[in-house]
């Protein structure tokens, strides 16, 4: 205490007996920056025959804990498995919630005509799942519709329970709701004399309200949340969440994302409504998957890469189907797109689905004008990881500083020892250009709080590279 420059927070400066006395000090210790692991947090609907109850979030590791967990084929097991697929050292919580109780199941139906004249296998596929269902010859419609029923019966994982009555297979989704709508029918046959019609899967509404699952894990520290249900309240839930959670005050910096699989022009609507510089709309026109598992999956790769800086570009959603060639985006399509906040996905070489490039759905600023700001998702998780290596900084350093005229420096010195290692990592860069403008000072109506001014540039993506081939003769 009597020092000008040597503080001790255990030896008291009142001590008169003799001694030699040493505390130790572990503030100065860190001088790396820390760590950046990514926790995803899905949401997801349960069954009541999971063990995990509602609104109770759970680690999930595997694909059968989540299916003993939320019930067997439930969305929420199916887009934890979407997840783990696409990662499989995905730190992961999963929360179920329950049907609206006013909701409505989806129902579809696959009928069948006959008989079959020769034998052979026809082909029925749930969703991305293919059941095969053997048929003899003589096989009337009645008797296919109840070996399909029999096929089905044993694949516990489908999001869709089978009825049979006569020749017509009646299939309903396991959850009410819209993402029912989504799950995908479809039947591949050439079986002689056998004829088969599918009518697509409609009727359901009234999805879960996830403001009560969002609030039950608002401290959980999760960087990455995934929301399955694309309507208005969930959208508006989601971004409300990660405005409160990322705040200056919370600081607990996350994104959002969604999965798309319709048309671009339902994209787009979708993106102008989410309008979010911490959201990220993957589209997939024509997938089978539900949309929850494109963004279980989106979100899981999004994870996988802990420097917030670095592009997504071509990396693959592993477990995602490979869409027809007539569903897949031509490139205006996808420029299209990422000029409306979507951030499309593409089958690359090897049949991969791949990201092409991932940015939010913040494409204009509150007065309507055009903002590049926060285009890319890289952007918004760059400013998180730097305010929380400057906040960790000035925690570790200053515990239980005094504020004297000397403090502003002190600080500042900390700050920007901080931003010349983050442009060592390439996360930042110009930290030279910019330090004139870090300004640290005392607040002007509260005498013990500093206030600082930090400059960040960050480092963008290469995503476009133009060149001009000169022909010489």
């Amino acid at each position: 205490m009597a020092s000008p420059n040597i503080s001790f927070d255990q030896i008291p400066a009142s001590i008169r007996k003799p001694g030699k006395y040493f505390e130790f000090n572990t503030k100065l210790a860190v001088r790396t920056l820390p760590g950046n692991p990514q926790r995803v947090l899905l949401i997801g609907q349960r069954l009541a025959s999971g063990a995990q109850p509602a609104l109770a979030a759970l680690d999930v590791f595997s694909d059968e804990q989540a299916a003993q967990a939320f019930g067997r084929g439930s969305y929420a097991h199916l887009f934890a498995r979407a997840a783990i697929n696409a990662n499989p050292y995905l730190q992961l919580t999963v929360i179920g919630v329950d049907d609206a109780d006013s909701a409505a199941a989806a129902s579809g139906s696959i009928a069948f005509s006959g008989p079959a004249s020769g034998g052979g296998t026809l082909s029925l596929f749930i969703g991305a799942t293919r059941v095969d269902v053997a048929v003899n010859a003589g096989d009337d419609a009645a008797k296919v519709a109840s070996a399909a029923k029999a096929a089905l019966d044993k694949q516990a994982d489908l999001p869709v329970v089978a009825a049979v009555a006569k020749e017509t297979l009646t299939l309903v989704a396991r959850h009410k709701g819209a993402q029912g709508n989504a799950i995908v029918l479809k039947a591949q046959e050439q079986i002689a004399g056998l004829g088969v019609t599918v009518a697509a899967m409609k009727g359901g509404a009234g999805d879960p309200d996830i403001a009560a699952a969002l609030q039950a894990v608002v401290s959980g520290g999760h960087q990455v949340v995934v929301n399955p249900f694309n309507n208005d309240a969930a959208y508006t839930a989601l971004r409300n969440h990660l405005d409160f959670v990322s705040g200056p005050l919370e600081q607990r910096g996350a994104i959002g994302v969604v999965g798309l699989t319709g048309s671009l022009a339902e994209a787009g609507a979708s993106a102008a409504k989410l309008a979010s510089g911490r959201v990220s709309a993957a589209w997939y026109r024509g997938s089978a998957k539900l949309p929850g598992e494109l963004a279980a999956a989106y979100a899981a790769v999004i994870a996988s890469e802990e420097d917030p800086a670095r592009p997504l570009n071509t990396l693959e959603l592993k477990g995602i189907d490979v869409v027809e060639l007539a569903q897949r985006s031509s490139r205006t399509e996808q420029e299209n797109a990422l000029n409306s906040g979507v951030a499309p996905l593409e089958v690359g070489p090897g049949e991969r689905v791949q990201i092409v490039r991932a940015i939010s759905s913040y494409t204009k600023d509150a007065q309507g004008v055009d903002d590049p700001a926060l285009l890319d998702i890289t952007t918004i998780r760059t400013l998180d990881y730097v305010r929380r290596a400057c906040r960790e900084r000035i925690a570790l350093r200053f515990p239980r500083e005094k504020l004297s005229d000397r403090t502003p420096a002190k600080v500042r010195s900390e700050l920007l020892d901080v931003l010349y290692k983050l442009e060592e990592l390439e996360i930042i860069e110009q930290v030279d250009a910019n330090k004139d403008a870090l300004i640290v000072e005392r607040d002007l109506q509260d005498v013990n709080r500093l206030d600082a001014k930090i400059p960040v540039d960050v480092v963008n993506g290469l995503h476009v590279f133009a060149g001009r081939i000169d022909l010489l003769l």
